[in-house]
């Protein structure tokens, strides 16, 4: 979890790979009207959202009936989020990519190909409640180390 352009969709498919494991791109279940608002640089609300997470959920749900480690990126920026999540996937943790605002937009003006703005950046960063109870990792390290670290605490 943490803001757009963190690095979470790196992270999440690298931990899959390394624990043989299932990957969900969250961004995949955005529906268009949300990927629409996000490109024009609108931030999503929190009625944008709720939808969008209880996809999530039954996504996981279906995933995890395989028997295998379930990884998901998304940005739950939010405690409310992240407990809606947490309600409905009982044993979910979350890594959470901490970096600063400068860090993290230099990384995503370079970017290309994605709906997400750096321009929105700055609401990401205005909506996040970091969180007191995940792992908590520094983007600033190279992804080869964000992973070991990561599995080293899950």
């Amino acid at each position: 979890m943490g803001v757009a352009g963190c690095g979470k969709s790196t992270i999440a498919r690298a931990l899959a790979g390394a624990t043989g494991g299932f990957f969900i791109e969250g961004d995949d279940f955005h529906p268009a009207t949300n990927k629409e608002k996000m490109a024009a640089g609108i931030p999503l609300t929190d009625a944008d959202r709720w939808p969008w997470f209880d996809r999530l959920i039954q996504e996981v749900l279906v995933a995890a009936t395989r028997g295998k480690p379930v990884f998901l990126s998304c940005s739950a920026l939010k405690k409310s989020y992240r407990d809606h999540l947490v309600a409905a996937l009982p044993g979910l943790r979350f890594v959470y990519l901490q970096g600063s605002f400068e860090v993290i937009h230099d990384r995503m003006k370079s970017r290309t190909g994605h709906f997400m703005p750096a321009a929105l950046l700055e609401s990401q960063f205005a909506t996040l409640e970091e969180p007191g109870n995940a792992i908590t990792l520094d983007v600033s390290l190279p992804p080869d180390q964000i992973v070991d670290r990561a599995l080293g605490l899950i």
